[in-house]
């Protein structure tokens, strides 16, 4: 996409002269992106791109001796954090001089914008920074004195893993050797590795200035690694609010880092995503959806809004006050799942008690972290699971498309879905069966909204009776919804998510039918065995392209299906008693649909294939697998209806 557009000038300081371009109207917010290495700004390009359009002023510059900026002479001793905050405040005087501006900053970016929110001398010129893989050195020599004071073998393990992560800091110290390699085989290669190892999409990036922004850039980890993990500074605590993004597939930094930074942030936000470390590239949209979400939350002619632990702007996003696991290292009975309903904002959580005499801090909500600002669209979200699982992302932040075939229905599940701190809900009325239809809505919701992040299909119908009295064209009408329903969904959806490049996840919702034969329900286990043998071949094809697929299998939840189950062979009055009967065991039974709303969002956080819910699901599971003749024989002794 490249800067096209952008407006250029060159700004002096500490001996160097640095390129600085600039896009969109100077009077609008501005938003300073900060590259990191080897990079030079046009990393930012999509990003960039993007928040303009979105009515920002955005401001790039090439760091020190990258890109169009010259390189300090000598090189040793020329790219200290102190020399990079002068740079900094440099380029902000040019071009806000009386507003402050909201801070981004990517790998190396990140760690020197770290410094310029928390220095003194930059107090009031920030309103808000964005950091995005990339820590504070000062942090991150904590992080390493606080375990390597106490050696317990959860710290070893830590310090390990980090320290293995690490490899290329040591082989940036070493002299002369890192320089040859740029200026070699690694500089000419290096687009390659990026679009194998990190999923980087070809294109006008990076620049032919690579090779020498490499070679100079080696010296941000000489002039600083050593003399700030070893001497971290006391007083590094941010002045400005701050969300902090960390992708779970970073193969340079984990996300085991930023465990303390609430000891150094007031106002934090986290975010995470799963994908790799070049965000600005690999997720572009979902990035820049982040960055103005809390640029827009934060401005007000300089002035921070949303202080302390409040969640913003229904976003239901907590802030600065977790110190809970990391969603990566989550096991399942870490997440609450019986004291409150799923994705409920951080601030309604019960807190977690911590050992010793500190007091109990409430646990993030690992739900609001990755899910908040996504596009989340559901597939019968008029009642039921759907109904549920659109509320549960609405309290996770994120935006939701409610589509059901009754427009009532879907425009009343919107409405809830915008109380419960969705940023943004729309009711859509589409019968999934139609493929006309669904064409239609894909394009109108990519249009209107954007790719949906996640898409979770859920619409389905009942249908009891023997096969023998099952005809045609109820065949046809169950199939329609409970399969081609799905089919139409990830094919248009996912062929949306697979074409933007930036991932995404398919939530497929089958039933524990899928797996257990039953006489009375022949059509509906064949559709949904369809349904979950589709999503484990999906769920191969697109792993490539950075999607997961899950199938949920619900054994009996107490949803309003069983009110409009057809029953096949009986007359109709015979039909309503079996959809009364049918409803009673249901509510006997009692399983909310909540409960099956947070396995979908458990599914994605962890990226499961197939999650059997409620324990005949899991137990029918089990059998399938080690005795499925045991169920066949309980198939042929059970009810007839």
């Amino acid at each position: 996409m490249g800067l096209r557009g952008a407006r250029e000038r060159r700004v002096r300081t500490g001996g160097v002269e640095l390129c600085v371009a600039e896009l969109g109207d100077p009077a609008r917010p501005t938003v300073v992106l900060v590259h990191g290495y080897p990079d030079s700004k046009e990393v930012w390009s999509e990003v960039a791109a993007r928040l303009v359009a979105q009515d920002f002023h955005v401001v790039l510059y090439d760091v020190r001796g990258h890109g169009g900026s010259t390189a300090p002479r000598p090189l040793r001793g020329g790219f200290t954090l102190r020399k990079l905050t002068d740079d900094f405040v440099a380029v902000v005087d040019a071009v806000s001089p009386d507003r402050p501006v909201h801070l981004v900053g990517h790998d190396w970016g990140s760690v020197q914008s770290w410094e310029f929110v928390t220095v003194a001398r930059t107090a009031g010129r920030i309103a808000s920074f964005t950091s995005v893989s990339g820590p504070s050195l000062d942090h991150f020599g904590h992080w390493l004195a606080r375990r390597r004071s106490r050696p317990t073998p959860r710290h070893l393990t830590q310090l390990l893993g980090q320290g293995v992560r690490s490899w290329y800091v040591y082989a940036l110290h070493t002299p002369v050797l890192p320089e040859l390699a740029w200026r070699g085989p690694l500089g000419r290669h290096w687009p390659k590795v990026l679009e194998h190892t990190e999923k980087v999409p070809p294109g006008d990036y990076p620049t032919a200035s690579l090779p020498s922004d490499a070679a100079h850039g080696a010296w941000l980890y000489r002039d600083n690694i050593r003399a700030r993990l070893t001497r971290p500074r006391a007083d590094a605590h941010a002045h400005a609010p701050v969300q902090l993004v960390v992708p779970l597939g970073d193969k340079f930094l984990s996300p085991r880092l930023y465990d303390d930074l609430e000891r150094w942030v007031p106002r934090l936000t986290r975010r995470t995503v799963d994908a790799r470390h070049w965000l600005p590239r690999s997720r572009p949209d979902q990035l820049t959806a982040w960055i103005a979400e809390f640029v827009t939350r934060h401005e007000d002619n300089g002035k921070v809004d949303g202080e302390g632990g409040g969640a913003g702007v229904g976003t239901g996003v907590g802030t600065g006050v977790g110190v809970g696991p990391d969603p990566s290292a989550l096991a399942d009975d870490a997440l609450p799942t019986k004291a409150v309903a799923p994705g409920t904002p951080q601030s309604a959580r019960a807190p977690r008690a911590v050992q010793g005499s500190r007091a109990a801090r409430p646990v993030r909500d690992p739900y609001a972290e990755r899910f908040g600002g996504q596009l989340v669209l559901v597939t019968g979200a008029g009642g039921g699971i759907g109904r549920a699982t659109a509320l549960a992302f609405a309290r996770a932040g994120a935006r939701i498309v409610a589509v059901d075939r009754d427009p009532g229905t879907a425009a009343r599940t919107a409405l809830a879905a915008r109380e419960a701190g969705a940023p943004g809900a729309w009711g859509e009325t589409v019968d999934v069966g139609d493929e006309r239809a669904m064409e239609k809505l894909a394009a109108r919701v990519a249009s209107d909204h954007g790719v949906v992040d996640i898409l979770v299909n859920n619409a389905g119908i009942g249908l009891s009776g023997s096969f023998l009295d099952t005809t045609p064209g109820q065949w046809r009408e169950l199939l329609d919804v409970n399969l081609w329903g799905v089919i139409h969904g990830c094919r248009l959806f996912g062929g949306q998510m697979a074409e933007r490049g930036q991932g995404g996840h398919i939530v497929n919702v089958a039933s524990a039918a899928a797996y257990l034969p039953w006489r009375a329900l022949p059509a509906y286990s064949t559709s949904k065995a369809a349904v979950l043998t589709l999503s484990e071949c999906l769920r191969v094809e697109l792993a490539e392209r950075e999607i997961g697929v899950s199938a949920i299998c619900p054994g009996i939840v107490n949803t309003g299906i069983t009110a409009t189950t057809r029953f096949t062979g009986v007359s109709a009055e015979e039909e309503q008693r079996l959809q009364r009967a049918s409803s009673r065991l249901y509510r006997l039974r009692n399983y909310p649909p909540e409960k099956v709303a947070d396995a979908v969002l458990r599914a994605v956080l962890h990226d499961r294939a197939v999650v059997p819910v409620t324990p005949e699901a899991r137990t029918a599971r089990l059998l399938s697998r080690l005795a499925p003749g045991v169920l066949r024989a309980l198939a042929r002794r059970g009810p007839r209806l």
